[in-house]
């Protein structure tokens, strides 16, 4: 018999009388993360059985544009590598971070 170990990673997402979040935290015990403040979640599940993704995109009204769009490219860029790292396809790598550097200037993230 193998010794299994359960994980938890929590999110806490306080909502305003029209449902949109106001705060968000998070805490992952394992990590040594509790109650941090986010101003964004992307969350991506896979479902094995239907063969599609499910997300989860939640974001306060208070984040600010241009730190979404800073969040969106880092989350592209981190897309890329864990995308090398799960297939082991460089090639196509290479191009997922062109087309991020390409969403970097043209968003003016650059300097």
């Amino acid at each position: 018999m193998s010794d299994t170990i359960n994980s938890e990673i929590r999110f806490n997402i306080e909502l305003d009388e029209n449902r949109v979040p106001e705060k968000l935290t998070w805490s992952a015990q394992d990590g040594g993360v509790q109650a941090e403040e986010a101003k964004a979640i992307m969350l991506s599940i896979w479902d094995s059985k239907a063969k599609e993704t499910m997300r989860i995109d939640l974001w306060t009204k208070d984040m600010p544009v241009d730190e979404m769009k800073i969040f969106f490219h880092q989350t592209l860029v981190a897309m890329s590598d864990t995308f090398k790292r799960a297939t082991d396809d460089e090639k196509m790598s290479d191009t997922m971070k062109d087309f991020c550097d390409y969403f970097a200037e043209k968003l003016e993230l650059t300097k």
